[in-house]
């Protein structure tokens, strides 16, 4: 297992913060009536346009510049069924494209993603909504409650992509907590959670000294994680953080016990490891 351990980038103290700046503000309210699942016939139209963009351009040269495997995508085909009826996935965000991966894993389903609000109001707003992003409101229950219902329906056979550790931390080796979220979506709608995890693979001399490439990436794809139906609400949401982390570390390469973090996100802060 490869550990880039860099330390170019300005990992905040709190394991869930942002550091990227986010510099555009388009001044998009998510309210209660904005559309979190857009359905109309033109932004279909986009989307599909933007499809064909992925499968002829953005996957091939996503492959190319990180060095890009996807392993485990029989787990797809070996859970077809179960995972047919709609699914949430998890995975470790370390990466500006690693949600591409994701995509790519994903072939032929499409998906979609939660997104935090402030990417979704900035430079890059309109392409997350064309890859399928779901803006989450903050402070606001009406607006909340409308974006579950949209959840919900979209989640009815459809697949759904949480970042669970809250933020990217750009070739960041250990798995950090995971809020709630998706456990608590998959307990709500009654829908698995799939993990998968991005690792690393040393870079050879040309990605290394031309293209100062950090690592080459592995997309690795796991076996579904379901809710836990003999424990209470707040039990089984818990249960389940737990055990799709652990899922993660595992597919990372990690032991869940040698992980440098608890599963649980608790106001965790940074480890400084090397």
């Amino acid at each position: 297992m490869f550990d880039p351990k860099t330390k170019k980038y300005p990992y905040p103290l709190d394991t869930a913060t942002h550091y990227l700046v986010v510099k555009k503000n388009d001044g998009t309210v998510f309210d209660r009536d904005y559309p979190y699942v857009d359905r109309s016939a033109w932004m279909r139209f986009k989307q599909a346009l933007i499809r064909v963009l992925l499968y002829i351009l953005v996957f091939p040269v996503m492959t190319v510049r990180t060095g890009l495997k996807v392993k485990g995508r029989k787990n797809l085909k070996k859970h077809r069924e179960e995972l047919k009826g709609g699914v949430i996935s998890v995975s470790n965000h370390i990466h500006m494209w690693d949600y591409i991966g994701v995509m790519r894993a994903a072939i032929p389903r499409r998906t979609n993603i939660l997104a935090w609000d402030k990417n979704v109001r900035g430079e890059n707003g309109k392409l997350i909504r064309l890859v399928g992003g779901i803006p989450v409101p903050e402070n606001d229950i009406h607006a909340t409650s409308a974006m579950m219902k949209a959840l919900g329906e979209q989640l009815d056979g459809g697949w759904v992509h949480v970042y669970s550790e809250g933020s990217m931390w750009e070739f960041y080796q250990p798995i950090r907590p995971f809020k709630s979220g998706a456990a608590y979506l998959s307990c709500k709608f009654d829908k698995p959670i799939l993990p998968l995890a991005f690792s690393y693979r040393k870079p050879g001399f040309i990605r290394k000294k031309i293209f100062r490439q950090i690592a080459r990436l592995t997309l690795t794809v796991g076996e579904p994680v379901y809710p836990d139906k003999s424990l209470p609400r707040d039990k089984r949401v818990e249960d389940l953080i737990i055990r799709s982390h652990e899922a993660v570390c595992r597919l990372a390469g990690i032991e869940p016990s040698e992980n440098l973090y608890p599963p649980v996100y608790d106001n965790n802060t940074r480890v400084d490891y090397y």
